[in-house]
């Protein structure tokens, strides 16, 4: 029971943070999923992602079938990403995983955009054109991304070693 409410907070951060007013892909499904792979075990890095693009994607509205495969299939691949970082746990891999993370999102996603949309020459041209024209939305994403982990990865570190804390702000325990 007390797993559940960290997952249903996740959950709503993700749902709300997709349907309210917000950067282009500056969203924290990706530190989310990092996150639940390292402290709340693997099948949660890739069932809360997904549940949560799927409920914010019920009121948002669903587009192509083979480009929401490659966005929901990226965040399977960063779960998966999380488990590797679970057991190198440290500031270098985690800043390392966040920013591996947003580009493997970039170039499946967009390369997913240029293959099966109408909007690019199917060739070299039309998939650089495509990157170039994505770039701003990268940039939304790493920094989204590296935010959101920096964010969740200090809370969960705080919470589950409090002692950190006072530590890190030289407070005792009996002034506390």
């Amino acid at each position: 029971m007390k797993k559940i409410y960290p997952l249903l907070i996740l959950l709503i951060i993700i749902v709300v943070s997709r349907l309210f007013v917000h950067l282009p892909n500056f969203v924290p499904i990706t530190a989310i999923a990092l996150g639940a792979g390292v402290y709340l075990g693997k099948k949660w890095a890739i069932i809360l992602p997904l549940t949560g693009l799927f409920v914010s994607d019920l009121f948002i509205g669903f587009y192509g079938w083979p480009i929401m495969l490659s966005v929901y299939g990226s965040f399977v691949l960063i779960g998966i990403l999380s488990w590797w970082l679970k057991k190198n746990k440290n500031v270098a891999n985690i800043l390392a995983m966040s920013l591996s993370s947003s580009i493997l999102f970039f170039i499946i996603t967009n390369f997913s955009v240029w293959a099966f949309s109408p909007w690019y020459a199917k060739d070299l041209g039309g998939l650089l054109y495509c990157f170039e024209l994505a770039l701003p939305f990268f940039r939304n994403t790493m920094a989204g991304d590296l935010f959101y982990t920096a964010v969740f990865f200090a809370i969960f570190e705080l919470a589950l070693n409090p002692d950190k804390l006072f530590k890190a702000f030289k407070i005792s325990k009996q002034t506390a």
